[in-house]
């Protein structure tokens, strides 16, 4: 079992940067894939990152590809996603989530997360 919450979400300007930190109970953070999502209200909960357990794979959704960088630090049970060059369809709730896995396969469907956190807005205005 894991509880996911999610912070440093905001309104900020076109062209500016955020970054999204995901905090993560329990001690077996390690062995969890962790991902990031993004829902716009009445759109789907869409792909934005993921991260394999140990760090050494990521994958990202062509829209945030080379803007957006995940990371994590194991010691510290934290997933972090930097925004930079934010446009305003990049506004959305931001959702970490988690999966205990040691596959390094990119995971980028919703249904394979187990534990999702509640969220945290972002806002990119023009």
């Amino acid at each position: 079992q894991v509880q996911l919450v999610e912070s440093g979400g905001g309104l900020v300007q076109a062209g500016g940067s955020l970054r999204l930190s995901c905090a993560a109970s329990g001690r077996t953070f390690s062995s969890y894939a962790m991902g990031w999502f993004r829902q716009a209200p009445g759109k789907e909960r869409d792909f934005v990152a993921s991260i394999t357990y140990g760090g050494g794979n990521t994958y990202y959704a062509d829209s945030v590809k080379g803007r957006f960088t995940i990371s994590r630090n194991n010691a510290r049970n934290t997933v972090y996603l930097q925004l930079n060059s934010l446009k305003p369809e990049d506004t959305a709730v931001y959702y970490c989530a988690a999966e205990r896995t040691y596959s390094i396969t990119p995971r980028r469907r919703p249904d394979e997360y187990d534990y999702w956190g509640q969220g945290t807005q972002v806002t990119v205005s023009s």
